[in-house]
């Protein structure tokens, strides 16, 4: 395929391993980025072998060598950037969560119908073969019909000054790791045949921000019979992405479904035995560039489009307001 050109908003510490290290691998052009500070930018080009620096966020859009922009800015700064980007005809390749809130993502997704532009909220883990076979063993009957899902998501966010924890900038542990547990249960809900609906949800606060949720935890009915249960926490002592299905005859345990390329084991229990399946040799993200490359290119179909990330957001709202907490607060472009 001809290779994407891509315009990189903002100088983040994720998009190195989210976009520059798969795109060494498909081929795809960095061509530009700007950042709020452009020495900044200048460093960040030259170390990661980005062709240009331009002046602000507006510029990259405008660039005409430029076809799609990949958005990983702070996340309330998602929506509003994409919705520019998508005006201008470009591309967007959004870091989750796309929206605020579910309101947002519908303006995203308006926005995005009227233009000739595509759109991928950037939830790598659904394309990696890791996912691909937990949907399998959730629907194949081989560790029987399915009663529960447990998902654990968190990891120890330590530096006090990082935005995922500002309210206003649509902080919150479910905001950044609890999405991931959200996604995958209504991609396991949709393949068992149901909605997803929140029973419940708890959290606990930030000690500096009581609108913040440190950790959160929720309860969904996936399909019938079927439940499912999550844990994002910024709390863990450390890196836990794990997802369990619980079936009649056995169940199945991915050590790390979210980062599969660092653990992509999945352990089947049976009657008492147990083995362990490898699926997949590559980073998640890297299968999430070339599904979005085959998107742009061949009109292939993916998991993440600007519909999808609406009734995503619809279920992370539900579980805020289930806790007793704020909706995160909408930004705007000044």
């Amino acid at each position: 395929m001809e290779p994407l050109r891509i315009g990189i908003l903002g100088a983040s510490r994720i998009a190195p391993e989210a976009l520059f290290a798969p795109a060494s691998h498909t081929g795809d052009r960095l061509v530009a980025v700007a950042a709020r500070d452009r020495s900044k930018a200048e460093a960040y080009a030259a170390e990661h072998a980005i062709e240009r620096v331009l002046d602000d966020y507006r510029a990259v859009i405008d660039d005409p060598d430029v076809e799609v922009i990949y958005n990983p800015l702070a996340n309330g700064l998602h929506a509003p950037w994409n919705i520019e980007a998508l005006r201008a005809g470009k591309h967007v390749l959004s870091e989750k969560p796309s929206a605020s809130t579910a309101a947002e993502a519908q303006r995203v997704q308006e926005v995005q119908r009227q233009s000739a532009a595509l759109f991928m909220e950037a939830f790598h883990y659904r394309y990696h073969p890791v996912m691909e076979r937990l949907v399998e063993l959730a629907t194949s009957g081989e560790i029987g019909t399915i009663s529960h899902v447990e998902i654990v998501m968190g990891f120890p966010l330590t530096r006090p000054e990082d935005p995922r924890w500002n309210f206003d900038l649509a902080g919150g542990s479910l905001m950044d790791v609890g999405c991931y547990a959200i996604h995958a249960l209504r991609t396991l809900s949709t393949a068992l045949g149901g909605t997803p609906t929140v029973e419940g949800a708890s959290a606990v606060l930030h000690d500096v921000d009581e609108r913040v949720d440190a950790e959160l935890t929720g309860d969904l009915t996936l399909a019938d019979g079927v439940t499912g249960h999550f844990l994002s926490s910024f709390y863990l002592p450390e890196m836990t992405f794990t997802l369990q299905l619980r079936g009649s005859d056995g169940e199945a345990f991915a050590h790390n479904f979210c980062k599969a390329g660092l653990d992509n084991r999945i352990t089947i229990t049976r009657g008492g035995e147990s083995r362990v399946e490898h699926h997949g040799d590559r980073s998640s993200y890297t299968y999430q560039l070339e599904a979005f490359g085959r998107h742009v290119r061949q009109g292939a179909p993916i998991h993440s489009d600007a519909s999808d990330a609406v009734h995503q957001a619809m279920i992370m709202d539900a579980c805020y307001t289930a806790a007793g907490l704020p909706l995160r607060p909408e930004s705007h472009i000044a």
